[in-house]
């Protein structure tokens, strides 16, 4: 099962190629002139927000591999199928503010770009969200952008970011409907920005057999919230993470996980020997 996200990302990246959107419509200008001054107010603040996110769904599948093409999809609100956002020349993700929701997936990869500011409206996912994973994120050392999301109802893949220090991005996400995998990510000390997360529908892995694990994790602090993991629960090959990490995160669950695998961590004694230590 844990190889299920690799499996589904690659699929879809197999796929045709996506229509572009040619224009954007014009939201209009602000015409009101009503000399009262609390129905001016209003009435502006309307039709600000309604002309500066005036183009509702997208629908399809949509590429970014050029700055042009976050331009493109300046003022839309959603997006029916997937967006991939693979652009090494991109400097910024700000026309991108408007949109709050994926139809399916989202993919983050291959990026020259240090924060993903621009997607602070995004709260939900519908299917998989891949950051780094199949192709590193070089210099990307936050995930800011994304404190708005709350849902990702299939699987969350955050790996090869090698210049992550801090998923606080995340503090808003409560839920996610498939796997959680966290590997190879060089810089990153702890996952204190997953905090909010509750419940993992199916497996949480934190390292990987062939990629490796995060080589100065030292806590699982970040994953307090945490009450349930429908799958299996592997940690491994996190050269500063005391296996003791595991074991505490194993007392804390209400459901049990189908399978526990802990090993090559920092190997310690742990005093007292939590209950459920593997």
């Amino acid at each position: 099962m844990r190889y299920l996200l690799l499996t589904a990302l690659a699929t879809v990246l197999a796929c045709g190629g996506c229509s572009h959107v040619s224009s954007i419509g014009d939201g209009g200008a602000d015409t009101d002139t009503d000399t009262d001054s609390d129905t001016d107010t209003d009435t502006d603040s309307d039709t600000d927000t309604v002309s500066d996110c005036p183009n509702g769904e997208y629908s399809g599948d949509f590429e970014i591999t050029t700055q042009t093409d976050v331009a493109t999809l300046a003022g839309y609100t959603s997006i029916s199928g997937y967006l991939s956002i693979h652009c090494p020349s991109c400097t910024d993700l700000n026309e991108l503010i408007c949109l709050t929701s994926m139809g399916t997936h989202l993919f983050i990869e291959g990026n020259a770009l240090t924060n993903l500011d621009g997607l602070d409206g995004l709260t939900s996912v519908g299917g998989n969200l891949a950051i780094g994973y199949s192709s590193s994120n070089n210099v990307l050392t936050n995930l800011d952008g994304l404190d708005g999301l709350t849902s990702v109802g299939g699987h969350l893949g955050i790996a090869h970011n090698y210049f992550l220090t801090s998923l606080d991005g995340l503090s808003g996400l409560t839920s996610v409907g498939g796997d959680v995998q966290i590997y190879k990510n060089s810089s990153l000390t702890n996952l204190d920005g997953l905090s909010a997360l509750t419940s993992v529908t199916g497996d949480l892995l934190i390292g990987n057999d062939y990629n490796g694990g995060n080589p100065v994790l030292t806590n699982l602090d970040g994953l307090s919230g945490l009450t349930s993991v429908g799958g299996d629960l592997n940690i491994y090959y996190n050269a500063v993470l005391p296996d003791c990490e595991a074991c505490d995160l194993l007392d804390q669950l209400t459901d049990s996980p189908d399978d526990v695998d802990v090993h090559d961590n920092l190997d310690d004694t742990c005093t007292p020997v939590p209950a459920n230590c593997p």
